[in-house]
């Protein structure tokens, strides 16, 4: 006899309680195979796939698209075939943190209706798996241990005994959990012309829902009436304020989270320099044109964010509130705000003091590519020291950016836009950008910031400082 395993949303790693159903992969009496990616969800950190570790046909599934659960919640549940070896079945073995394999404690069965209006079999509930809750009332569906009223169809043809279709009174099915269907097809048939099947009795084995079954219900449905003319005319129209509300979870919420955050803990102060621009072009130009893989101008101003960082170690570094301490970092991992369809996310260049502009360059595609696809780790959004903020990208020339708690500084860059300059003492064109540092005032004064910023300035006007640091 096959048995029904519970699969429950695993622990995603980096702390981590919640996620949030973002897409389910697989539908009720679907078969997926072991280790197959049933859901994607949406965690503080990022969006990833979650396998199911057993292999069979999905009985169920627990929460809608946009529903948010915590770990070791419910996910689906699976009708997998008996074990050889008449003993507990095993998972793939392959898992998350805390993701475990072997079968779940608690397990669901189908109410089977009688004519008598009860239940043959209680759903079973987590903590018994033969018995429902004291006192449920004929006629209510169970749902996870607890009552619920059979739902009725708005505007359904009413009878002697109900809506047209429906179970009689006394044989709801059950609010959640699978619904007995004969096959993927014919659910497919009621789910296209919206028939709820729970609202339907089933005329075959064991209230087996037929493709017959869902046929006449779409043909009781077909006359119903129109309302007549006077109930059908709307009413006067009244001026009303629509409002939106949009929960703060998932990356979203992360980010409001660590800036509010941001905000409350660190004293930012911030400065700026308008710098000529036209000689870093140039030698962009120049190493592109020579052969090779592109060299993109976003790495070309982390190289020179890791040079100034090596000339101001003050500013890598971070404050321990607890302690009383400024804890100066001698790695240099560099994050770049990078915005997505979910919001504002920082992936993080490991030791970006180590890598050269190539490296650089090929980091930044890989990392921006993962944040857009949703599929960058904690790993990789976790652990900055720096942050580089290249909102020119949005077309604004400057900007005062909130620190990324519980780093010590941003560097902001705006657009590169053509401007009247001065140049070798005459009036001339030149390619022009605005740079912005904000800082914590706690690790250093506006001398080292104004330092760090101008070497900055100098090596975007002049490249060729770079080579002191080469």
């Amino acid at each position: 006899m096959a048995q029904v395993l519970e699969f429950r949303l695993p622990d995603l790693g980096e702390g981590l309680t919640e996620a949030e159903i973002v897409h389910w992969l697989v539908e009720v009496g679907d078969v997926v195979a072991v280790d197959q990616p049933v859901v994607e969800v949406e965690t503080a950190k990022a969006m990833v796939e979650v396998p199911c570790p057993y292999g069979g046909v999905v009985t169920a599934r627990f929460g809608e698209e946009g529903t948010e659960l915590p770990v070791g919640a419910p996910l689906l549940t699976v009708a997998v075939g008996p074990d050889p070896s008449d003993g507990e079945p095993e998972g793939s073995g392959n898992v998350l943190v805390g993701y475990g394999t072997g079968a779940p404690s608690a397990r669901r069965r189908r109410v089977r209706p009688t004519p008598g209006g009860t239940a043959a079999h209680g759903v079973a509930t987590h903590e018994d798996a033969a018995s429902g809750p004291a006192g449920t009332q004929p006629g209510l569906a169970v749902a996870n241990g607890a009552a619920a009223p059979a739902p009725v169809a708005p505007g359904a043809p009413q009878g002697a005994d109900g809506p047209a279709g429906a179970p009689a009174r006394g044989t709801a099915r059950p609010a959640e959990g699978p619904v007995p269907v004969i096959s993927p097809l014919v659910r497919r048939l009621a789910r296209d012309n919206g028939v709820d099947l729970r609202q339907l009795t089933g005329s075959g084995p064991d209230g087996l829902i037929l493709r017959a079954d869902v046929e006449q219900a779409l043909r009781a449905a077909a006359p119903a009436a129109a309302p007549p003319a006077s109930a059908a005319r709307p009413a006067p129209a009244q001026a009303t304020t629509t409002t939106t509300r949009i929960p703060l979870k998932g990356v979203r919420g992360a980010v409001a989270d660590k800036l509010s955050r941001s905000r409350r803990e660190i004293p930012d102060a911030t400065c700026w320099v308008d710098a000529d621009a036209t000689g870093l072009l140039a030698a962009r130009t120049a190493m592109n044109t020579a052969g090779g893989p592109k060299i993109s101008l976003l790495a070309l101003l982390a190289r020179i964010c890791t040079a100034a960082l090596a000339r101001y170690p003050e500013l890598n570094s971070t404050v321990d509130t607890e302690a009383r301490e400024i804890v100066r970092l001698d790695r240099v991992h560099l994050g770049f705000a990078a915005q997505t369809e979910r919001g504002l996310v920082v992936p993080v260049v490991r030791d970006a003091h180590e890598r050269d502009a190539e490296g650089l360059t090929a980091e930044f595609a890989r990392l921006t590519e993962a944040a857009r696809a949703g599929t960058l780790t904690p790993a990789e959004l976790t652990g900055g020291t720096f942050t580089l903020n290249n909102y020119g990208v949005f077309g604004v020339d400057g900007s005062t950016p909130i620190i990324n708690h519980p780093e010590a500084a941003m560097l902001g860059v705006g657009r590169i836009a053509a401007r009247p300059w001065v140049h070798q003492g005459e009036l001339a064109v030149r390619q022009v950008v605005q740079l912005s540092l904000t800082f914590d005032h706690r690790v250093c004064d506006g001398g080292i910031a104004g330092g760090f910023l101008r070497h900055v300035a100098d090596c975007v006007e002049q490249p060729a400082v770079l080579l002191r640091t080469l």
